[in-house]
C-alpha cells in the first residue's frame, strides 16, 4: 500500500472501503471497514473489517481487538498503551447498540476518549437493524469529534448492504 499523506481523508476512507469489501456479504450485518491512525506520525495503527475475527465482530471492534493483542493488554486497557492523538476512519458510523448483545462499537471507541480525538465516517448508520443510532451524539458527548468524509456515500452503501435481501418486483404467474 502506498503511503497516505496526513489529512488525506478521502484516501483513508478509500482504504477503509477496500477493507469493507473483504467482509463476507450477509443479510444480517453491514460490511464496514475501519482504520485507526496515529495523527502525530501518520502511522496506521490497526485496520479491521466486519467479521474479520471470529464471532459477530464489527470493523472497529476488530481494530481494537487486534491492537489489544499486539500490546498484550485487555481491550479495556488500550488507552494506557496507545498514542495520545489518534483518528478512526470508518465507512459506517459506529453502532450504538448491538442486537447480538456484544458491546457497541461506540462504547469501545469511547474508552479511548482523550487520545482518540476524531472519528471520520463515510455514512451515518442506516436504520435497517437499529433505528435512531445515537453513536455520533455519544461520541461527541465524550469529547470525540465526528466528521463526515463526503464523496463515497453511494459506493459505501453498496458495499455495506451487499448480501441484504432487496425488494423484489412482484412476479405474475
Amino acid at each position: 500500500m502506498a503511503s497516505i499523506q496526513p489529512d488525506d481523508h478521502e484516501s483513508y476512507m478509500r482504504l477503509a472501503l477496500e477493507l469493507a469489501q473483504k467482509s463476507p456479504p450477509k443479510p444480517t450485518n453491514y460490511r464496514v471497514g475501519a482504520v485507526l491512525v496515529d495523527l502525530n506520525t501518520n502511522a496506521i495503527l490497526a485496520t479491521g473489517y466486519t467479521l474479520e475475527l471470529s464471532g459477530n465482530t464489527h470493523a472497529e471492534q476488530c481494530c481494537l481487538m487486534k491492537l489489544a493483542q499486539e500490546h498484550g493488554v485487555n481491550e479495556e486497557d488500550l488507552a494506557r498503551v496507545l498514542p495520545s492523538h489518534m483518528a478512526l476512519y470508518t465507512t459506517v458510523e459506529p453502532c450504538s447498540k448491538r442486537l447480538s448483545g456484544n458491546l457497541p462499537c461506540t462504547e469501545r471507541v469511547r474508552r479511548l476518549a482523550g487520545s482518540l480525538r476524531i472519528v471520520y465516517v463515510g455514512v451515518s448508520e442506516p436504520e435497517t437493524f437499529v433505528s435512531h443510532n445515537t453513536g455520533k451524539q455519544l461520541l461527541q458527548d465524550s469529547g470525540i469529534s465526528v466528521v463526515h468524509v463526503p464523496g463515497s456515500e453511494s459506493r459505501i452503501l453498496e458495499v455495506a448492504t451487499a448480501g441484504h435481501i432487496k425488494d423484489k418486483p412482484d412476479i405474475q404467474a
